[in-house]
């Protein structure tokens, strides 16, 4: 409880008018007075509204100094913020997840609990913030709002397309019977990314062959160039000749690409 009195109390000395995306340098942390220490959550939180409205500081750069120079507290501060302040959730998200990114996963599922905004676009802006936790980025939405899994994975490729491959693997092991839709959801989002995502698909789920490379082909048949490095890429995870051919042929290969693939190789 010192620790979070701590935290609110900087928190609130901080300004609110500065965008969390030019972030100054830190503040230093003043400790917090022994009377303050056994005041309860509640009383922080009116604390923090009173103060913060007294002052014209950033909420996002109050959150980064706070998460910096107390990184345990990094949930409560969020939790608190995104209460008394939900209008401002673009700017205490980004700057809790840049500061403190270990947290991502829990900062993204209170910031989807809160409802502060839909559930992609906390998606994106938490991915934005620190792009690298992408994983965890998308296994806390889908696990807090399974029924928005498709559009996750959408807003997740589009974001982040260079992470494709790992975002439908951290999905689809989570998820495994979602794993059809989690598939084309995002070779329709970017086609480019489909060997790489049946490239790493393959890898986890070989037993799965037949089905990822039909419904990778069917999802690239506009993009005619993309079927052929999938192809490819089965080809060289080891997939057997004619089962390859024929998950091709039904995912809508013709026979001339089928064979240009595998001739390359």
């Amino acid at each position: 409880m010192r620790k979070t009195t701590m935290a609110i109390s900087v928190l609130a000395t901080l300004c609110c008018t500065q965008s969390v995306f030019a972030l100054p340098p830190q503040e230093s942390v003043e400790p917090v007075p022994a009377a303050e220490q056994h005041n309860d959550r509640k009383v922080l939180k009116a604390s923090f509204i009173q103060r913060q409205m007294e002052n014209n500081a950033s909420i996002g750069r109050a959150i980064k100094s706070i998460a910096s120079h107390y990184p345990q507290q990094v949930t409560t501060i969020v939790e608190v913020a995104l209460d008394t302040y939900p209008e401002k959730y673009k700017e205490i998200i980004y700057a809790a997840i840049s500061a403190q990114p270990t947290a991502t996963e829990e900062i993204v599922r209170i910031a989807i609990e809160k409802n502060v905004s839909d559930c992609p676009n906390i998606v994106e802006l938490a991915i934005l913030a620190e792009p690298s936790y992408v994983n965890f980025v998308v296994t806390a939405a889908a696990n807090t709002t399974p029924e928005e899994l498709e559009e996750i994975v959408r807003v997740a490729v589009i974001t982040e397309p260079d992470s494709a491959d790992r975002i439908v693997q951290t999905l689809v092991q989570d998820h495994p019977n979602d794993m059809v839709d989690i598939l084309t959801t995002a070779i329709s989002a970017v086609p480019f990314v489909g060997e790489y995502i049946v490239d790493g698909l393959l890898a986890m789920f070989p037993e799965k062959a037949d089905t990822v490379v039909e419904h990778a082909v069917r999802e690239s048949v506009q993009q005619r160039e993309h079927i052929i490095r999938i192809i490819e890429t089965a080809e060289n995870r080891g997939m057997e000749i004619d089962a390859l051919k024929n998950s091709a042929l039904a995912g809508g290969a013709t026979e001339q690409e089928i064979a240009q693939a595998i001739d390359k190789n």
